[in-house]
């Protein structure tokens, strides 16, 4: 199966609030690469709002993959799964979300407590901004100093960007394409050098 070209995460860090019969719900959202940083974010909600029922969580790592989830004490099923089930629904990944719970003193049931809890996460998403990247290949191309400006109108045409370029003998020259516009843009630049001079592809990344 063939990689995603898109990666779609969190910005940042965010929260917001509701209330549900007299229960108010904070849901945390944060970005995170590892799982420490991810318990690290668990703790730290816990730790500020300590006084609370329950701090339920979720997160997502794009790595491995794994997907891990707590109820903190809610009835099995009605919290973290829930949470979880929201943050895939989203399409996020490198992601943890915290519903935190103050008890109003009402019941909710169970389906009263998923529909909260994926509601917390929802908003706690919203809140650290949703992001798609796409996904770069990203190139190095030794030139001629003639050739050279002969790129660079032909990177300027497509939209393209130098990121580095170095000045010796001949001119390297570093740049990152759309992975779905690569091919026919390294053809072009090919044909423009008669086929002496190909960019040589050394990393992907999503940007």
């Amino acid at each position: 199966m063939a990689e995603a070209a898109l990666y779609t995460t969190v910005r940042g860090e965010g929260s917001d609030e509701f209330e549900e019969k007299r229960s108010v719900f904070i849901g945390h959202a944060k970005h995170i690469t590892t799982e420490e940083e991810a318990l690290d974010f668990v703790k730290s909600v816990k730790k500020k709002y300590y006084d609370a029922r329950h701090n339920v969580y979720a997160y997502v790592l794009s790595s491995a993959p794994v997907m891990r989830y707590s109820d903190d004490g809610e009835p099995q099923g009605t919290g973290g799964i829930p949470v979880l089930e929201t943050i895939n629904k989203s399409g996020v990944t490198d992601v943890c979300v915290v519903v935190t719970r103050y008890f109003g003193g009402i019941l909710l049931g169970a389906g009263g407590l998923v529909r909260a809890y994926s509601h917390g996460a929802a908003i706690a998403l919203r809140a650290a901004e949703i992001i798609t990247y796409r996904k770069h290949f990203v190139y190095e191309l030794e030139c001629s100093y003639q050739n050279y400006q002969k790129y660079l109108f032909e990177m300027s045409r497509a939209g393209i960007r130098e990121e580095n370029t170095e000045f010796g003998e001949f001119v390297t020259l570093r740049f990152a394409v759309l992975e779905e516009e690569a091919e026919a843009f390294v053809k072009r630049i090919s044909e423009i050098g008669n086929g002496r001079e190909i960019p040589r592809k050394i990393d992907e990344r999503f940007g």
